[in-house]
């Protein structure tokens, strides 16, 4: 199983409406649509993961509040500034959420 993460993201809300609409008009199952956002959720870890080359860095001014529950870090951060090579943007507020990068199939598994 792969994080949901991206599903609260705009691409991942798209998917979700237009399979709801599908399903209202019959022309798929629930049981498809799950199989599709597990998919979903599969293949844009991996993509991310395995395609997306490019680094930045950030400095926060201040570090607000932090978690660490089951696995993911949280991080709310005040006046940050993100630099990739020569560009730099500066925003207000910013939330991370960061979780391990292993694959999370691979760490259930071990863990019987």
């Amino acid at each position: 199983m792969s994080y949901q993460l991206y599903r609260n993201t705009t691409i991942g809300h798209t998917l979700q409406e237009s399979l709801d609409e599908l399903i209202q008009y019959g022309q798929i199952t629930p049981q498809l649509a799950c199989k599709v956002l597990l998919q979903f959720d599969k293949s844009i870890n991996q993509t991310l993961a395995t395609r997306v080359k490019s680094r930045l860095t950030f400095k926060a001014g201040k570090l607000n509040t932090y978690r660490f529950c089951d696995n993911v870090w949280t991080f709310m951060l005040n006046d940050v500034e993100f630099r990739e090579v020569q560009e730099i943007t500066k925003i207000d507020k910013v939330k991370i959420v960061a979780c391990d990068g292993k694959n999370v199939s691979e760490e259930g598994s071990s863990k019987k």
